[in-house]
């Protein structure tokens, strides 16, 4: 048990680098959705939908890199090779994509329906993300958490403070002094958000540069081929995820009317943010277990730790699923900041039951990742991504929103359950599925009584709370207290 006192260690570590960057950035919900800031809830909506492009082109251009980086910095002997050539690929594909974006980019304005003035900033924003990837990595990889910690941060720091200053007091102060005037552009909003993102990445790159200079610049042609090997799976398994995760706000532009799609996309968008916190928790616990699982991946049955972390996962992620659902019209105000965005809160249960089950997939993964079968991860990818596209493409002329919602949920739970199947198949691990599962459906259906049935009703709301929480408690109280223990 010594060994997960070790990895909580070292996901609370990577949860505060991920988890403070990301609450830094989700102020900027509330900032966006507080009246007079935007102009509407349908430039929310837009914003959304550019961000929803981001997500996919930065799958595109990390191209399962880090993930390949990752296994081959623990299985090769060489590890200054593994750096060298991950980086020098990393650098020449980004470039590249720059290159070629900018020379289309009227072309790309023109099949997304987006601005040239924004696809400009895109392409700058993407480039300098690119470059820091294998930096990044490899900070994981030595286990420089706390240097991870502190630049994640340090970058959504300055993202905050300049979409402040940009929607807020450049505006104000505008009004009462010529420099600021001078310097203030009406209706300028979207810019400034896409502004001060590119400034913030370009902070980061710069203090990631020393990565740059102390590396071996390396090429090997072979490793590089196995690597990609490895990470083309990973590549279109990450494609798919992004469109489980964020092509249903391209299709409901797609398949709303002109007129309302905008404003539906903007409170889908804010109300989907109630779930970050289930999103949070699960890539906290997803980037401290990552590297454990590939450093124990032969050590002396390394199968019965697996099951324990996912049994652990589980019943917390359970627990926060139940909360976030009773306290969801008390955290709203503080969050989707305008009423006009409310109506889109049915889809909050939804999403984070989606949300719990994408986690739960994320750790089954090992079972193709240890045993370099990362096919299977694009496989169950593109399972998902074709439950999404179908279902959105049926519900959403039907149900708007609603019709999103439920084809995340439908889709996640569908990879959760394949990934198992073919996990026990080919790596069998020895998951209590029948605790597991007890957790998953009485948090789930207690989330659904609470929100739908008795939604405000804080005394039903609390009192499955305390009980689901007593149950847990009551069925990992020995496990915890020998976690507690151990040294």
């Amino acid at each position: 048990m010594s060994g997960f006192k070790s990895l909580f260690k070292q996901t609370f570590i990577y949860g505060l680098a991920t988890v403070l960057p990301r609450m830094l950035s989700f102020l900027l919900v509330p900032l966006y959705t507080t009246k007079g800031v935007l102009s509407s809830v349908g430039e929310y909506g837009k914003v959304s939908i550019i961000f929803s492009w981001f997500v996919i082109f930065n799958v595109i251009l990390s191209y399962g890199m880090e993930t390949a980086f990752f296994r081959f910095f623990n299985k090769e002997d060489d590890q200054e090779k593994v750096v060298g050539t991950s980086a020098i690929s990393l650098i020449v594909s980004s470039l590249g994509f720059f290159a070629l974006a900018f020379l289309f980019k009227t072309q790309i304005s023109a099949l997304t329906d987006i601005k040239q003035e924004y696809i400009s900033l895109v392409i700058w924003i993407l480039l300098l993300d690119a470059l820091v990837i294998i930096p990044f990595a490899w900070l994981r990889a030595k286990g420089k958490s706390m240097r991870f910690a502190l630049l994640k941060i340090a970058s959504v720091a300055v993202n905050l403070g300049l979409n402040i200053f940009f929607l807020i007091y450049l505006k104000k102060w505008a009004e009462n002094s010529a420099f600021f005037e001078s310097v203030y552009i009406p209706n300028f909003e979207i810019n400034y958000i896409f502004i001060s993102n590119l400034v913030a990445s370009a902070v980061t790159l710069v203090l990631m540069l020393s990565f740059y200079f102390k590396i071996q610049y390396r090429f090997d042609n072979a490793l590089f081929k196995k690597m990609m090997r490895y990470a083309m799976p990973v590549l279109i398994a990450g494609i798919a995820f992004s469109v489980n995760e964020t092509f249903d706000r391209i299709l409901l532009d797609y398949l709303l009317p002109e007129d309302i799609a905008d404003t539906k996309i903007g409170m889908y968008s804010a109300c989907y943010k109630i779930a970050v916190f289930m999103t949070l928790f699960a890539t906290a616990y997803r980037l401290g277990i990552e590297p454990y699982f590939f450093s124990h991946a032969k050590s002396e049955n390394p199968q019965k730790n697996y099951a324990l972390i996912l049994e652990f996962f589980v019943a917390f992620g359970s627990v926060m699923l139940l909360s976030i659902v009773v306290f969801a019209d008390v955290l709203k105000p503080y969050i989707v900041r305008s009423e006009e965005y409310w109506e889109a809160m049915w889809i909050v249960p939804l999403i984070l039951i989606a949300n719990l089950c994408l986690g739960i997939y994320h750790n089954l993964s090992v079972w193709y990742k240890v045993t370099d079968r990362t096919k299977f991860g694009a496989y169950i990818s593109v399972f998902g991504a074709l439950i999404t596209l179908a279902l959105n493409f049926w519900l959403i002329p039907i149900m708007e929103y609603r019709g999103s919602a439920i084809a995340t949920l439908v889709a996640y739970t569908s990879m959760m359950v394949a990934s198992y199947y073919y996990g026990q198949k080919y790596y069998p691990i020895p998951y209590d599925l029948k605790k597991m599962g007890l957790y998953l459906l009485v948090s789930s259906a207690f989330s659904v009584i609470s929100f739908y049935a008795f939604r405000e009703n804080y005394i039903v709301g609390i009192s499955l709370l305390l009980g689901f929480v007593l149950m847990v408690a009551m069925l990992e109280k020995n496990r915890i207290l020998q976690i507690i223990k151990s040294k």
